[in-house]
């Protein structure tokens, strides 16, 4: 008898085992959940397309697979955005967003109207090192810099924006290149390429990615460079070896940074560990993902996955030059 008694204990242990009720397995902290990804800038840009794929392959790889929205918040060189997503944004992993990656620079000019710490926010890392490129107008006569500099009509460069990173690209190579150039601003990057196809601007400098596009087909022709390189553009000249000022040298330098800062991520500051580790694992899986990578190609995007800790050094680095190369860089950098 106490045999068959300690039998039946044995099996309903076992039994008490393998039924415990799902509600004593916590669930994923991201399950029926909805998280924002917010763009600093107008939709259809670079930075919107690359969110809006990242929207589409993200869920997957993140436990709970939670929905993704995307939301625009232009204005201000993606300032405004950035203020609300350290100043209102809860810290709770539901909202993140992107910026212009040229943002450190707003910062180390001390600009008005910047109500955040850079180097505060909780940094998941990019989705893409980002190459800067010159273009012009596939007719047009220019073809080296020189041709540029002899120029005798200014070209009409068209930018979306002061703060831009394609009107500062602009703005310092007709600095410190000696390019017979003008500028000419448009309220996005959308607007700024309708105005080369009806050949009211003669072109834009950006990133390689977004203006990929419009080289692969024919409109417009690169002409040199920043100092990051990437597939495709690594032939062209770099803008710092095309001046002879020293100075000039330094702040191409400096503001090559913004492109290997490329597509930033971030969260709130004050998001909790467990949470953005979640959101750095996914990032990583995604950039590496065939079907996300796949997608990317079809729209003439690469995606990859920088960690938010390297991104800090570029950033640390740009905050940390000395006060005689801060004081020259904010007579250029403009928002």
């Amino acid at each position: 008898m106490k045999r068959q008694v300690l039998s039946l204990i044995v099996i309903l242990v076992v039994l008490s085992i393998f039924t415990v009720p799902q509600a004593a397995f916590p669930a994923p902290y991201y399950e029926g959940k909805v998280i924002k990804m917010i763009v600093g800038f107008t939709p259809g840009g670079g930075y919107d397309r690359m969110t809006r794929l990242l929207a589409k392959h993200l869920p997957k790889h993140i436990p709970g697979k939670p929905t993704i929205l995307v939301e625009n918040m232009e204005g201000a060189s993606s300032i405004i955005a950035s203020n609300h997503l350290y100043n209102i944004a809860k810290p709770d992993g539901l909202t993140i967003g992107t910026f212009n990656r040229a943002l450190p620079f707003a910062q180390v000019i001390k600009l008005e109207g910047v109500k955040f710490d850079i180097t505060k926010f909780a940094w998941i890392g990019s989705s893409a090192v980002e190459g800067t490129v010159f273009t012009l107008r596939s007719e047009l006569p220019y073809k080296t810099v020189e041709d540029l500099r002899t120029a005798k009509t200014p070209i009409n460069m068209g930018c979306s924006g002061a703060g831009t990173l394609d009107y500062q690209f602009s703005l310092l190579a007709k600095e410190f290149l000696g390019l017979n150039m003008k500028m000419i601003i448009y309220v996005s990057s959308n607007e700024c390429m309708l105005a080369v196809e009806r050949k009211e601007a003669d072109g834009r400098s950006g990133s390689y990615s977004s203006l990929r596009p419009f080289i692969d087909r024919g409109l417009v022709r690169p002409i040199f460079r920043g100092r990051v390189p990437e597939k495709g553009i690594e032939h062209l000249p770099v803008n710092e070896d095309l001046t002879t000022d020293k100075m000039g040298k330094t702040i191409l330098s400096m503001f090559s940074s913004a492109d290997m800062i490329g597509r930033p991520y971030v969260a709130p500051p004050g998001t909790p560990p467990e949470v953005l580790k979640i959101l750095k694992e996914a990032f990583a899986k995604t950039a590496a993902d065939p079907e996300a990578k796949k997608d990317a190609q079809k729209n003439k995007m690469e995606i990859d996955y920088i960690p938010g800790e390297e991104i800090m050094k570029v950033v640390q680095n740009v905050l940390n030059q000395p006060p005689d190369v801060i004081k020259e860089f904010s007579k250029y950098v403009k928002f």
